[in-house]
């Protein structure tokens, strides 16, 4: 049976990723990797993040790639949009690795992301469907279509996704919201153990709902 692995919020944790990744040994011909976003903001290791998922994608046509919303905070930013928020969510770490200045204008700070990776932010998903699962990075409004989520809902919302008890029809595995272990309930995988935060970077495999967890 092919797997399906399932990886947590990753903030630039270059080298729990790479233990991750030997660890979870996924079948590249056969298994399926769910990155669930925000591989970027809060350490400097962002950009080496997205050269390793770059490099992962060429050699693994199964690698499925999902927008965060520091993701989506970073795009604002280099459009001049809502820059204090990134700020505050930790984006100068990912700023001064690619040189970017505060008081740069948005034609300059688009100039210093590289292009692949210009390429990468704006091609991220913002979910992924199976037939028995549904991966997101934030989750989902009860109550509404998936068709008619909005964006930000799907990479922003907490609590009245997680408390709610809504049955979505499928299991949605998501991060977004740090626990110290994996959250377990009614039609919901929880991935974030905050490993940006000293805790743990964590995958999940399906359907045998298998935890990998490295530490700090």
């Amino acid at each position: 049976m092919n797997k399906i692995f399932a990886v947590g919020d990753i903030h630039g944790c270059l080298e729990m990723l790479r233990r991750l990744m030997r660890k979870i040994a996924a079948d590249p011909a056969h298994d399926t990797l769910v990155f669930i976003g925000d591989y970027i903001d809060r350490t400097g290791g962002g950009p080496a993040v997205i050269d390793y998922l770059l490099a992962l994608r060429e050699k693994n046509p199964n690698v499925i790639c999902l927008r965060g919303n520091h993701e989506a905070m970073l795009l604002h930013y280099l459009d001049g949009v809502e820059e204090d928020l990134y700020l505050a969510n930790g984006g100068a770490a990912t700023l001064a690795v690619y040189g970017i200045g505060l008081a740069d204008a948005p034609r300059e700070r688009k100039e210093k992301i590289p292009a692949s990776h210009r390429r990468f932010l704006e091609s991220l998903l913002p979910y992924y469907e199976t037939e028995d699962y549904l991966f997101v990075h934030a989750g989902l409004r009860p109550g509404i279509a998936l068709c008619e989520q909005s964006v930000e809902d799907l990479l922003w919302i907490r609590r009245d996704f997680i408390d709610s008890g809504y049955d979505f029809g499928k299991q949605v595995v998501f991060g977004h919201t740090p626990s110290r272990k994996p959250l377990l309930a009614a039609g919901r995988i929880g991935i974030d153990t905050g490993a940006v935060y000293g805790g743990r970077l964590t995958a999940v495999e399906l359907p045998a709902l298998i935890f990998y967890q490295v530490e700090t």
